[in-house]
């Protein structure tokens, strides 16, 4: 597997796990228990969208957001988020590999059947060739259970490509530094 395919994978499920990773003073609601189809849709970006499948559990969106935790301490120095009269909204400072990236997301929906997060960012002296502006659309839906050979919280790649969340840890020192 590359680097490159790696850290994609990587960054990612990150993205995936936005609702759980941004839960602090306030919190999201844990999403229903089974499959959740996630169609992720860029603007101002050269990545290019994608649609993925996460099988999850209250334990596993629990566990998401206490074990990435440190991770995003990391590299975030601000991380806010507040209930609004639709939902939630999250905006966040982070820098990593000599980018600093300022982030503001919407994130709408029950959790239950389906949720939304729109997010627009801007980065500050990015590497050539991205964009300083993007827009990126995360539609979630519910699916039913999870299919036989899943477990919480794997998540299916465009192409098949597998990883379980739980096994992300292990995957960062293959990502390029």
């Amino acid at each position: 597997m590359t680097r490159q395919l790696v850290s994609f994978c990587l960054g990612s499920c990150l993205l995936v796990m936005l609702p759980a990773l941004e839960a602090r003073a306030v919190e999201l609601p844990v999403r229903k228990a089974g499959l959740w189809e996630m169609k992720i849709v860029r603007t101002g970006s050269p990545l290019p969208g994608m649609t993925m499948q996460h099988c999850t559990d209250e334990t596993t969106d629990k566990e998401m957001s206490t074990s990435f935790s440190p991770m995003v301490k990391e590299v975030c120095s601000k991380r806010d988020i507040a209930k609004t009269a639709t939902g939630y909204v999250s905006d966040s400072v982070c820098s990593a590999g000599g980018m600093s990236m300022t982030s503001h997301s919407d994130i709408t929906g029950d959790f239950n059947s389906a949720y939304t997060v729109k997010s627009t960012s801007h980065s500050e002296r990015g590497p050539s060739g991205l964009p300083r502006d993007s827009t990126t659309t995360i539609e979630a839906k519910w699916l039913g259970a999870c299919k036989s050979d899943q477990k919480p919280g794997d998540i299916v790649m465009p192409g098949g490509f597998k990883i379980n969340i739980k096994d992300a840890e292990k995957l960062k020192g293959l990502a390029p530094k």
